[in-house]
């Protein structure tokens, strides 16, 4: 289905709203927003409710995220008069880790960090994306080494070859914040004190103007290792 489509229309010079047109036309309600809340996730909510005030999205509850985290997603709720699906790791699970490793494995090195990831939010999501046929979500190529090959539009191989679709993948962070302040978005709050990507509140911290937008992000691992497992390098 993705090859033909592709083979009708170059979705890769298209913009945006081309993309989502596109996404919502093919795969109809299933296909959903993954959304995290960040600056990029509530430029993308805008955009697509514009398009399709039925749009599926769901976001992934780690239970370790900042309050800013659920302040912006009641408000973002609110503004758009949408349902957030919430995605949970299986409580099981969690304290068999917890018990095992401790409440902050993620400081033990990239293998326990990675086991902590794995069990709050890849696993959840492969049982959500399980429902799907595609997948949406906010990546920009500039925000890090390990995303600057993205496209688009493609097979997502970790994920049992669901369809990927990024429609900000050629975005600058300026043109983000140019369109929350021309629609009048709510934002996550940290963002105003120097938080320029946000997960969960023991593995985020601010930075600086000039450093790479996700390097409060488990900052003291290299940035090559710098994704939690919910978005692999491009393969």
């Amino acid at each position: 289905m993705l090859g033909s489509h592709i083979e009708q229309r170059d979705l890769e010079a298209g913009t945006a709203e081309d993309i989502l047109e596109w996404a919502f036309a093919a795969y109809g309600d299933k296909v959903a927003i993954a959304s995290s809340f960040g600056a990029e996730d509530v430029v993308l909510i805008d955009i697509a409710v514009r398009l399709n005030p039925g749009v599926r999205i769901f976001t992934l509850d780690t239970g370790r995220l900042p309050q800013e985290t659920y302040q912006v997603m009641e408000e973002i709720r609110e503004k758009y008069r949408i349902p957030i699906e919430v995605c949970f790791p299986d409580r099981q699970k969690i304290q068999e880790v917890v018990n095992q490793h401790g409440f902050n494995l993620f400081y033990n090195g990239v293998e326990e960090r990675r086991l902590c990831c794995q069990t709050r939010k890849v696993e959840p999501l492969r049982e959500k994306l399980s429902e799907l046929e595609a997948w949406v979500c906010g990546l920009r190529k500039e925000q890090a080494v390990t995303r600057s090959e993205i496209r688009k539009v493609e097979i997502d191989a970790s994920n049992n070859g669901i369809v990927k679709i990024n429609p900000l993948a050629d975005w600058k962070e300026a043109d983000i914040w140019g369109h929350i302040k021309k629609y009048d978005i709510p934002y996550n709050s940290l963002h105003d004190s120097g938080y320029r990507s946000i997960g969960c509140e023991p593995c985020t911290r601010a930075v600086k103007v000039i450093d790479e937008v996700r390097a409060g992000r488990w900052w003291w691992e290299s940035p090559e290792e710098k994704e939690c497992g919910l978005h692999n390098k491009h393969q």
